[in-house]
């Protein structure tokens, strides 16, 4: 038989795809795309990593610095607060709620004078930045000279500024001595007045969320210390002679109405 006569044979391929590449060509192709899924894979693969780390290394920074991490976020003010609650405000609010446990923490730790300027990095101008806004919210306890006991007035004050919550979720107590005495005294005396408003809250009211709803800051006498301007405040003391000394032998007791 002539080679003219013999049957071409046509592979399958060609059959069905008359216009399939050679068989060559089509090698050369996967080869191409092996190289570039590969390529692809590990570009992927290093980005995951980096993302990872990244993430990791934020996490650390969060925890060697919880109050800076704290300070960095956001705070938006809201059409629905009270006026106060200013992006500002908001910042120094949250930075004083972690450092005093009052964020995701089960029971009421409290604050004293090294947790404060340590832990929520409060200056004598946050201080009043934070409380002064409150006036119309808060009220000042008067204690006589080296007490803790709250008188009748001071109790009654108190109750009418708890039972007016208004739907707000903490209740500051920021108590306070004067300079008379020593660190330590004042320290401790301040810590007492505070248990004082708490203790009495705890009788009074029986709330079994009052743990998780009350911060106590015990402030003793050097902490921004307060001026006599304080004396215009709804006080239980109110109509008697008000002094700088006075005003700090006291407890400052407000709801937040802030949201975060």
């Amino acid at each position: 038989m002539s080679e003219a006569d013999r049957p071409r044979r046509v592979s399958a391929r060609a059959m069905v795809d008359p216009d399939a590449p050679p068989e060559g060509a089509r090698d050369g192709g996967r080869g191409r795309a092996a190289i570039v899924g590969t390529a692809v894979g590990v570009a992927l693969l290093l980005a995951a990593t980096g993302a990872v780390a990244s993430m990791v290394q934020g996490a650390k920074e969060r925890l060697a610095h919880p109050a800076a991490a704290a300070s960095q976020t956001v705070a938006v003010a809201d059409d629905a607060e009270a006026a106060y609650c200013t992006p500002a405000f908001k910042q120094v609010l949250q930075r004083v709620l972690n450092a005093c446990g009052l964020v995701g923490a089960e029971q009421r730790r409290g604050c004293q004078p090294a947790d404060v300027k340590t832990f929520a990095s409060i200056t004598d101008d946050d201080f009043n930045a934070l409380f002064t806004p409150l006036k119309d919210r808060g009220a000042v306890l008067m204690f006589d000279d080296n007490s803790d006991v709250l008188d009748a007035d001071a109790k009654r004050l108190l109750d009418e500024r708890w039972e007016s919550r208004k739907g707000a979720r903490y209740f500051f107590v920021v108590a306070r001595a004067s300079k008379d005495g020593t660190v330590e005294l004042n320290r401790a005396l301040s810590h007492k007045r505070a248990n004082s408003v708490l203790f009495h809250l705890k009788e009074s009211f029986k709330d079994p969320d009052l743990d998780t709803q009350v911060g106590l800051l015990w402030l003793g006498s050097e902490f921004a210390q307060l001026s006599n301007a304080y004396c215009d405040w709804p006080s239980s003391r109110a109509g008697k002679h008000c002094t700088p000394e006075a005003i700090n032998r006291s407890a400052f007791a407000s709801w937040v109405d802030c949201r975060l």
